[in-house]
């Protein structure tokens, strides 16, 4: 096996954490799409599908260099946040999340001397930065939005356009 235990129980830990990342976006695309708020959830289900593939990266790479995958179960998302504002905090906190995690893997990549982990996790690494960054830029814009209803409704049409560019 090219993998140490740990890094390969890490591995399928973080293949568990992306698959309940998107899992968390799909309530947050339900959550908004009751709301009406339609470009704010087709966002977030084009977030949900890029985490199921990052879900799916690790699981091929696993695979790819003879480790052994093992899903593990995915707890309930959250299902109601008070508004867009609160709902992308969440993003923001959780995206925050997901860097610890890549990080700590990183780390163990390093201590366990696996190279290849490490060039793996690089890009994962780099994906972390413009995550935090975009989640960023959405909450400060919702911040500056307040309750102005035509202005959330410009920010919506806005995000819809994520999966149509």
């Amino acid at each position: 096996m090219a993998f140490t235990k740990t890094m390969q129980d890490a591995l399928n830990t973080q293949i568990c954490s992306e698959f309940a990342s998107a899992y968390t976006y799909l309530a947050m695309s339900a959550h908004c799409s009751a709301q009406s708020l339609d470009g704010f959830a087709g966002w977030l289900r084009t977030q949900a599908q890029e985490e199921a593939a990052h879900a799916i990266k690790i699981y091929d790479y696993l695979e790819d260099r003879g480790g052994r995958v093992a899903l593990q179960a995915i707890d309930r998302p959250r299902a109601e946040w008070k508004s867009p504002l609160d709902l992308f905090q969440h993003v923001l906190e959780h995206e925050r999340k997901v860097t610890g995690e890549i990080d700590a893997l990183y780390a163990l990549a390093i201590s366990e001397k696996d190279y290849a982990s490490q060039a793996f996790l690089q890009w994962f690494v780099t994906e972390q930065i413009e995550e935090e960054r975009t989640a960023t830029h959405v909450v400060e814009t919702l911040k500056l939005v307040g309750e102005h209803r035509e202005a959330l409704i410009m920010l919506d049409r806005e995000l819809g356009q994520r999966g149509a560019e």
